[in-house]
């Protein structure tokens, strides 16, 4: 059931200062100052440097803490929240994203406290995963608001996620807790990059959508918006010749009737069921909440979702939990930042966790 409203403990903390925030992906580097009411100032960005060496990428993070610095509102931050793309180990504040080659064990947390101190800031500081950051965000001011309990995830190239439990977000020893796209729903599927095999991801992914449909013989037959949407799952094979071979096409495909393009879907939709059903029981979360880029495919990937629950999620506790797409966007990953900082460092004020 919803938690308490979150006004109260919104108006406690209207009085504190503002969070750094930086999110660290594939594409871009950004970072804001994000204030105790969710709004941002001083947005900045920087491409994420291709073909650089760790110190080349850094130095784009670098410039990003240089942006933040220069607003008037710096001297009065509280503490700086960081997201950055997977693999991260939070016990030892590094990374080695996948789509940053250069990165691997990086120590970002660490070399971001010495940027923040190269200017004056000497702050807290908190590293997050993508995906448990992208549950912060949620829980404080998108869909999963308002639930003590709830699975938020990210599918997309990969599947990710996070757990809150007891208003609380709940990263593990490692950062890695609610890393839902690694666990098995099929013990006799196929490998996964993990080591594994079944996993979520290898089934529900963009990249796997779009590889299962291909494998099944569905050809590409028209043009996706190239500029975003499930195009952002970035499924195997791209766009060639204008059809659009990827996750994108098939979501397109399922919504013309296809009928390889519609299984592929529902394979992952039952995937993710079973997921969502399997932590549900574990834990005892109300809501999963579903962001990413194959989120954007809507109804095409959350009916058979839903559908599929019912032959998983059947016990009374778990019986009614809900399946909704995620609301904050492209926001998700600096809000997030901010908001897994502020409810894992012990502050004075109140921030997005409950009281």
């Amino acid at each position: 059931m919803p938690s308490a409203p979150f006004s109260v403990r919104r108006a406690a903390a209207a009085a504190s200062g503002p969070t750094v925030a930086i999110d660290i992906g594939g594409t871009k580097i950004a970072g804001a100052l994000v204030h105790p009411d969710g709004t941002m100032t001083a947005t900045t960005r920087r491409p994420t440097p291709r073909g650089a060496d760790a110190d080349g990428v850094m130095a784009a993070v670098a410039e990003v803490v240089a942006d933040l610095s220069a607003s008037p509102l710096w001297a009065s931050a509280e503490r700086c929240g960081i997201g950055s793309a997977g693999p991260v180990d939070t016990s030892r504040g590094t990374v080695s994203p996948v789509n940053i080659g250069a990165w691997r064990d990086f120590p970002v947390q660490e070399r971001v406290v010495a940027e923040l101190a190269a200017r004056g800031a000497d702050l807290p500081t908190v590293l997050a995963g993508d995906g448990v950051a992208m549950t912060a965000a949620e829980h404080w001011l998108g869909a999963a608001r308002g639930h003590a309990n709830a699975l938020c995830m990210v599918v997309s190239t990969g599947v990710g996620g996070g757990l809150i439990l007891n208003n609380q977000l709940h990263p593990g020893p490692t950062g890695n807790a609610g890393h839902i796209g690694h666990i098995s729903v099929a013990f006799d599927g196929e490998p996964c990059v993990c080591g594994g095999h079944g996993c979520v991801e290898s089934i529900a992914s963009g990249t796997a959508i779009a590889r299962w449909a291909r494998d099944q013989g569905w050809t590409p037959s028209g043009t996706a918006d190239a500029g975003g949407g499930v195009n952002g799952a970035g499924g195997e094979g791209g766009a060639a010749g204008g059809r659009d071979a990827t996750a994108a096409g098939v979501a397109a495909a399922a919504v013309q009737g296809d009928p390889i393009a519609l299984a592929a879907f529902d394979r992952a939709g039952r995937a993710l069921a079973a997921a969502i059903a399997g932590t549900a029981t574990l834990v005892e979360t109300d809501i999963a909440v579903i962001g990413g880029g194959v989120a954007a495919a809507g109804d095409t990937l959350f009916a058979p979702i839903r559908s599929h629950l019912a032959a998983y999620a059947t016990l009374s506790f778990v019986k009614d939990i809900q399946v909704v797409p995620a609301m904050l966007g492209t926001h998700a990953g600096l809000i997030g930042a901010a908001a897994a900082a502020t409810m894992l460092l012990p502050s004075p004020s109140p921030g997005p966790s409950a009281s």
